[in-house]
């Protein structure tokens, strides 16, 4: 449950803590004080889009922190599966930068937004006034038939097995379509192929074969010019070599003088045999130059064949002369093997659509089983909530198998006798909406270990008596959850074991939200001011002291 919570900097806060009991919290306040303000901020910790407008100083930084105990809520599965400390008290924080840049982090670990709704969404439930429009819609109807059954691994199983449907059912329509283009392409593709693969082509080969044209186009020069450089450095009588075994002879006769005569001799040695080397390796390639006019010719043809080919197929190199060979040698095969790819793509599709009728009914049985169970705690709750002639109904079609399932699902209500239920959106009031919401929020808390629940003016369009018995189910609900509930309403504050309350302040020139946690006295005076107005009467006061009991 929230343990503590900061808020800095947001909207018309400047700074509040606020320290909600673990039973039923209840925060009032006059309409504009920033109750919904606080709501905002709360649900930032959930993972809500931030936006830099909201800040109270726009060069100063907002902060939104929660403080959870965590102990009895089996957590820590989901906080190692995302790689976070887990402790019996977990810290959860917002930041957003006057630049807009909003960071999220759990126990101080930096975190995305993902993982941060994925453990808020653990830790709290707010209603807010736009969930109760979104009652009559038939999404939010199967998600909460979802919800009520446990239906989660069901959903989950069905949502992977739509996926790998969905997906085989593309691909047995892209090869269908494939198909058809390839046929129609085979004969050039086969020519395309026979010419390329009969071109034998090698990675490399175009600039060997090129270099080795040079040579063979310039034998004579190249010879001559070698057979000159053999001259000069070895087999003339006075090459270059043999004056450098001079040299070595005359520093070998003084090198025991001095040690830089040494190093002189190494070097002039090791130029000597360098040379040598050099003068072999010459020798070597000179011997090697012939001239072949059959051979340079075929070169030629080679290298024209080449150029030809990457002419026709507008390629610049030899690589991609045989990426395009190989490309088409795969789309030959496919080509050669339609038949059996199409056949193993129909009974992929087959397969998971059988596979997804089998889970779509498993998860369609475990919708039903719930119908009976559901509607008549709802209508239990409904009449106790004064709508003694509540019928409720869950009208239930089998469709087309779908993102969700097969089932088409549709509350439907009558608040009075002898009115035959019709979809909730069309027939029910105001104050209605609010109670089948609130009863639906009971019925669910009982079913989850969910640690806060936030309610936020779920109490709209109800008054009197249906009013107490609306407060003395969140006490209820307070005893399994601890229960934050915005009201307006006095029998709903009077039931609270915390009351807070919510109003503006001037420091400066700012309007600032602050909060407090109401003494008996003030809790008195402020119920006494929510049922007769700014200056309650004594009888008004009387009445506070007789709904607080």
């Amino acid at each position: 449950m929230l343990t503590h919570l900061t808020i800095k900097n947001y909207a018309l806060i400047k700074h509040l803590e606020l320290t909600p009991a673990s039973g039923l919290n209840v925060i009032t306040g006059e309409t504009g004080a920033g109750k919904s303000i606080l709501l905002g901020a709360i649900g930032l910790l959930l993972g809500n889009r931030a936006d830099s407008k909201a800040l109270w100083d726009e060069t100063e930084k907002c902060v939104t922190e929660g403080v959870f105990n965590v102990a009895d809520y089996g957590l820590e599965k989901i906080f190692a599966e995302e790689n976070l400390d887990y402790d019996t008290q977990a810290v959860l924080r917002r930041e957003i930068a006057p630049t807009g840049k909003s960071r999220a982090f759990i126990n101080d670990t930096p975190v995305t937004l993902d993982v941060m709704r994925k453990i808020g969404s653990r830790l709290m439930d707010i209603h807010s006034q736009h969930e109760t429009l979104e009652l009559g819609s038939k999404q939010f109807q199967l998600n909460l038939i979802d919800s009520f059954a446990g239906n989660a691994d069901l959903r989950k199983n069905y949502s992977t097995g739509w996926s790998d449907y969905q997906k085989a059912v593309t691909a047995f329509q892209q090869l269908q379509n494939e198909s058809t283009q390839l046929k129609k392409e085979s004969d050039f593709v086969k020519f395309q192929l026979e010419e390329l693969t009969k071109a034998n082509l090698v990675e490399g080969e175009l600039e060997k074969i090129e270099d080795e044209l040079k040579i063979a186009e310039h034998t004579e020069e190249i010879k001559s010019n070698l057979n000159a450089a053999l001259q000069q450095l070895f087999q003339a009588d006075f090459s270059i070599t043999a004056s450098l075994v001079t040299v070595r002879n005359q520093l070998q006769a003084i090198a025991s003088y001095s040690s830089t005569y040494q190093d002189l001799l190494q070097r002039i040695e090791s130029a000597r045999i360098e040379l040598n080397d050099v003068a072999a390796e010459l020798e070597q390639a000179e011997e090697k130059v012939e001239f072949d006019p059959k051979q340079a010719e075929e070169m030629k043809d080679r290298i024209s064949t080449i150029y030809q080919l990457q002419l026709k197929h507008q390629t610049k190199t030899v690589t991609e002369l045989i990426s395009l060979r190989d490309s088409l040698q795969e789309q030959a095969n496919k080509t050669n093997n339609l038949d059996v790819l199409l056949k193993e793509a129909s009974t992929r599709v087959d397969k998971t659509g059988k596979q997804l009728n089998q889970d779509a009914t498993t998860l369609s049985q475990s919708r039903q089983k719930t119908f009976a169970t559901l509607t008549k705690q709802l209508v239990k709750l409904l009449k106790e909530l004064g709508i003694p002639d509540a019928a409720l109904s869950i009208d239930h079609q089998v469709v087309e198998p779908g993102a969700r399932g097969i089932d088409a699902i549709e509350i439907l209500f009558s608040a009075n006798k002898g009115m035959a239920p019709k979809p909730l959106a069309q027939v029910a009031s105001g104050g209605e909406f609010s109670r089948v919401m609130f009863s639906i929020k009971y019925v669910m808390a009982g079913r989850t270990a969910l640690p806060t629940l936030i309610l936020d003016e779920i109490d709209s369009g109800i008054s009197g008596e249906i009013a107490i018995q609306m407060g003395n189910r969140m006490k209820e609900m307070s005893a399994r959850h601890q229960v934050i509930a915005i009201s307006h309403l006095p029998q709903i504050a009077a039931k609270a074991n915390s009351h807070l309350f919510v109003y503006k302040e001037t420091k400066g020139a700012r309007t600032v939200t602050a909060i407090k946690n109401l003494t008996p006295q003030e809790r008195i005076t402020e119920i006494a001011k929510m049922i007769g107005g700014a200056s309650p009467s004594a009888l008004a006061i009387e009445n506070a002291r007789e709904l607080i009991g």
